[in-house]
């Protein structure tokens, strides 16, 4: 028999729904310990985890033998660091999308990777969404032919509870929100499209959260400001009391295949859903919600008028969990690829090339839509992931960093 893998969470703070769904005894996986800098999280450990070890540095964690795989769910700015610390101690490692604030930053990173031989795995849970794989399993099908452009349309009505009250308001932490919130959406545009961004513009602003209301610095966040949501945007006060990240933006890009694709996010509308239009050499399609229960529909003849009726519609199935079921899902990938290696629906470089888009895209807004071009991975590294992080020794990753015990 195998015992439950072993897992370490470093940060438990926004994300700690992944620590949760980790937290399985007798069923495959078990936090097993935690790292956070805050006193009052450590404190709490013991109740939600059971016979877990908290630490206040996550380098004591990475000493203890017994943990097999870790967590990095800390805010983006650390992301590098503690990465390269968990796969240069030899853990499987799960770093939260996105991989890095920087393209420097996530080359860094696979680069450890690749030096010792510790698996890698970043958290774009949105492959793992019943809406996205919907939508991947129609194009695939040939339902709409040959993609040639993705459009999405991200309404984001918390924006300015969730985004511009903590340190996501500071570009210095994560570069900007076309990177921070982006990443998902620009790493589905690629895998729907097949292809990565090559040449990338875009234009944005900070139109409401700009002027208001600022708590000074150090103050704490207001309690229950993950609970109470305040309306009209521009009610909105106790924002962080540095905000210089943009609120609305608008992002083009062409693919490496030649896939024209646009991305457009605002964080005061009053509605908090994905729109994904991708028209093909046959057809379109488009979801109307992105939840179980809702739908994704299908247009592939014509030509009509206007019409809401479509020729196929398709439902997002159901699922339980966190992020509808996804959450749950990408732990499992984790840990089957913690113990076992082999192909995984996510993948580093896809990770990165998210990255590097939404950087070169945020430089570009910040100077007035000049184009810019997407730098590419280091061939050795994209050689590397694409066979699976096969050390060049040629030994397979179980020989590598076997996980779990027997």
């Amino acid at each position: 028999m195998t015992d439950d893998l072993r897992i370490g969470v470093i940060g438990l703070g926004l994300r700690r729904n992944l620590a949760v769904s980790a937290h399985r005894p007798g069923r495959g996986s078990v936090v097993a310990a935690v790292a956070d800098t805050d006193p009052a999280v450590r404190s709490g450990v013991p109740d939600r985890f059971p016979g877990a070890t908290a630490f206040g540095d996550h380098r004591a964690l990475l000493d203890d033998d017994t943990i097999d795989a870790v967590i990095v769910a800390t805010p983006d700015d650390t992301h590098e660091a503690v990465a390269r610390d968990a796969l240069e101690a030899g853990k499987a490692t799960y770093v939260e999308k996105p991989l890095g604030i920087t393209v420097e930053q996530c080359d860094t990173i696979l680069r450890t990777a690749h030096e010792t031989g510790s698996r890698l795995y970043v958290g774009h849970n949105m492959r793992h969404m019943g809406v996205v794989r919907l939508m991947r399993d129609i194009i695939a099908r040939g339902d709409i032919g040959e993609p040639k452009t993705v459009w999405v349309r991200h309404f984001v009505s918390y924006g300015g509870d969730y985004y511009f009250k903590d340190w996501h308001a500071d570009r210095r932490r994560t570069t900007g929100l076309l990177l921070q919130k982006a990443a998902h959406d620009i790493d589905v545009i690629h895998w729907l499209a097949g292809g990565y961004t090559q040449r990338v513009n875009a234009l944005g602003d900070l139109m409401v959260y700009g002027d208001l209301p600022r708590r000074a610095p150090g103050t704490p966040r207001p309690e229950g400001w993950l609970r109470q949501f305040e309306w009209p945007p521009r009610e909105r006060g106790n924002l962080h009391h540095i905000v210089d990240v943009e609120d609305v933006s608008v992002m083009n890009m062409r693919l490496d295949n030649g896939v024209v694709a646009a991305y457009q996010q605002c964080h005061f509308s009053p509605d908090y859903w994905r729109n994904y239009t991708v028209i093909g050499t046959e057809g379109r399609l488009e979801n109307f919600g992105d939840r179980p229960g809702d739908e994704v529909r299908v247009w592939n003849t014509g030509p009509t008028d206007y019409r809401a009726d479509a020729d196929a519609v398709h439902q997002v199935p159901d699922a339980h969990g966190g992020h509808g079921g996804a959450d749950e899902r990408i732990v499992d990938e984790f840990c089957r690829f913690a113990r076992d290696g082999g192909a995984t629906d996510t993948s580093p470089v896809a990770a990165r090339m998210s990255v590097a888009a939404g950087v070169m895209a945020t430089r570009s807004l910040r100077e007035n839509g000049t184009a810019y071009e997407v730098p590419p991975l280091d061939q050795d590294l994209a050689t590397y992931f694409a066979n699976g992080q096969q050390r060049p020794t040629g030994r397979s990753q179980e020989e590598q960093r076997p996980m779990g015990r027997t």
